[in-house]
């Protein structure tokens, strides 16, 4: 049970660490057009976008895939700035009516992204082989997905209240917020490693 919970509160840090907020902005960014009726959509969102985390690591620690740092590095505000991008362009449409669509797809391959972002890091602490390191994976994910649920929820209370008694409409609590996140993420991009050579 004590390794269970090392990993799970590895998960639970990876996500809610202050100095790495890129991964609670991705959840703001992702959570930021729903409401509370919503919520089986935003689980299943959180969750896909858990699933495309594990996969990277998965791959990562089985040596399938290796992708640089500085790519990486560069590629998560990326992923970050096209979620906040699309909910500013499309705040107020109608999104509940598209079942399975693109949303999914892109982030299961956002949480791919943002998986290989950890891949070094997560091999470095674990030892053993490839196959002793899956049980400890399972957990960090669990890890992952309760720290993300608690984002989720807080965005959520957050953006109730705001549009309860500051009486935002949800079309506008989306733009603001998409807004923000535009304007944080683009300095991330700006001072991206990836520019050094």
């Amino acid at each position: 049970m004590s390794q269970f919970w090392i990993y799970f509160q590895i998960g639970l840090k990876h996500v809610l660490d202050i100095h790495a907020y890129d991964h609670v902005l991705f959840l703001i960014a992702l959570t930021v057009p729903y409401t509370f009726k919503d919520w089986k959509r935003i689980l299943l969102l959180v969750t896909v976008f858990t699933l495309g985390h594990t996969l990277a690591l998965v791959l990562s620690v089985f040596g399938i895939i290796a992708v640089k740092v500085n790519i990486v590095e560069f590629l998560i505000p990326i992923t970050i700035l096209i979620t906040a991008l699309y909910h500013l362009f499309t705040a107020g449409k109608a999104t509940k009516n598209d079942g399975l669509n693109l949303v999914f797809f892109v982030t299961l391959f956002f949480g791919i992204i943002h998986g290989l972002g950890f891949s070094n890091y997560f091999k470095t602490i674990l030892g053993g082989t490839a196959t002793s390191k899956l049980l400890p994976l399972g957990e960090f994910a669990l890890g992952i997905e309760t720290a993300q649920i608690i984002v989720v929820f807080v965005v959520l209370v957050i953006s109730y209240i705001v549009q309860t008694v500051f009486r935002f409409s949800k079309r506008d609590w989306a733009l603001v917020m998409s807004a923000f996140i535009v304007g944080v993420v683009i300095p991330m991009i700006i001072d991206s490693p990836i520019w050094n050579r």
